[in-house]
């Protein structure tokens, strides 16, 4: 005998500690249909930005959109000025702004592959990769001086250079954590509790990836070929050796092998930062006060982070807009919970990696 449930996944879960709420609707153990709801928090940064903060502390303020990708938020704002102010940054600066770029993207997967190991009761797994996340830490530390909040990125370029000694450091972590990559690849590629098991589990076909408007890691696993590293001419990405990562599967078990490739090639690129840095200023001063409209896209570890800013020629903004990778997956999450067992609800959505802090702006 069929029996029909209704089951809340967040916003108070032990899977999903976050200002979102799924509810699930069960046929037995199958969900058969599901709903959301991400209302529950609003901090009212975007409004701040054109009330609180003139154009040049918005940088700042942004920053503090989400932790996780901090450099992502402040980067897309300082270029959206930087296209009003008209002015072009050196191109030490925008290696500089790679270097960090990628160093945030390398750290969120690792956190991402943590909890999708914690999630499959993998504890061991989820303790050592949290451990070898710390290197990655550490070099953020030596660059901007801070292991979360990077204040690093200002209008006309970044605050602070590197020295041979710290490049050098940075390099010996990079080397270190590429080592415990690689070992994570055996266990990603032939462990039952994180491969085999989760193979087919919470799939999204390539069609679906287009219908749903999927973006990052999560379209990549389907065989979307989309980043926006690869469309955009702000920073130099191809140059230190940018290659897009995707696999055809669509379930989590690609969506893993996605980020794992993706650490490996984010770090290739900042060994060739470092060692192709150019010489050079690492500010420009730009005059002058933001009139007129501008978009700036890049690629966050999520997908597509997209920033709005409108400017009247003041010190203080019309508009601030920012449209974030899990808002706009939001839809895509739902439509891939259903059909699956509620038990692989929690392995489903740490594959997500969703980030609410990013939503609830």
């Amino acid at each position: 005998m069929k029996k029909t449930i209704n089951i809340p996944l967040g916003s108070q879960h032990i899977s999903l500690l976050e200002p979102v709420r799924f509810k699930f609707e069960c046929e037995n153990e199958k969900i058969i249909s599901v709903d959301s709801d991400v209302g529950f928090v609003h901090r009212g940064i975007e409004r701040a930005c054109t009330t609180k903060f003139k154009f040049d502390a918005i940088g700042y303020v942004v920053a503090r959109v989400c932790g996780l990708c901090a450099i992502t938020h402040s980067l897309s704002y300082t270029a959206a000025v930087e296209k009003l102010l008209g002015g072009e940054i050196t191109k030490k600066a925008k290696y500089l702004r790679i270097l960090l770029l990628e160093l945030d993207r390398i750290h969120s997967h690792m956190l991402c592959l943590s909890h999708t190991c914690e999630n499959a009761g993998f504890e061991a797994m989820f303790m050592r990769i949290m451990g070898d996340r710390e290197l990655v830490m550490e070099i953020q530390e030596l660059l901007t001086g801070n292991r979360v909040q990077f204040d690093y990125i200002n209008i006309g370029g970044v605050n602070r250079d590197i020295n041979s000694e710290v490049a050098k450091k940075i390099i010996e972590n990079l080397y270190e954590v590429k080592q415990r990559v690689l070992g994570y690849m055996d266990e990603f590629t032939n462990n039952w509790s994180l491969s085999l098991k989760f193979k087919g589990i919470g799939a999204l076909s390539l069609d679906d990836a287009y219908m749903f408007n999927a973006i990052g890691p999560l379209a990549r696993a389907s065989g979307l070929n989309i980043d926006v590293r690869n469309e955009i001419d702000y920073l130099p990405f191809n140059e230190v050796g940018f290659a897009m990562q995707t696999q055809s599967e669509g379930d989590i078990n690609a969506r893993n092998i996605v980020r794992l490739h993706e650490i490996l090639n984010s770090i290739l690129m900042c060994e060739n930062v470092l060692s192709g840095l150019p010489e050079g200023a690492i500010f420009t001063k730009l005059k002058g006060k933001p009139n007129g409209e501008a978009i700036v896209r890049f690629e966050a570890p999520r997908g597509e982070l997209m920033y709005y800013v409108k400017g009247n020629g003041s010190a203080m903004l019309e508009r601030v807009r920012i449209k974030t990778p899990t808002f706009a997956s939001i839809p895509v999450f739902s439509h891939i919970f259903v059909g699956e067992n509620y038990a692989d609800a929690p392995a489903i959505l740490a594959s997500f990696d969703p980030c609410l802090s990013c939503t609830a702006k």
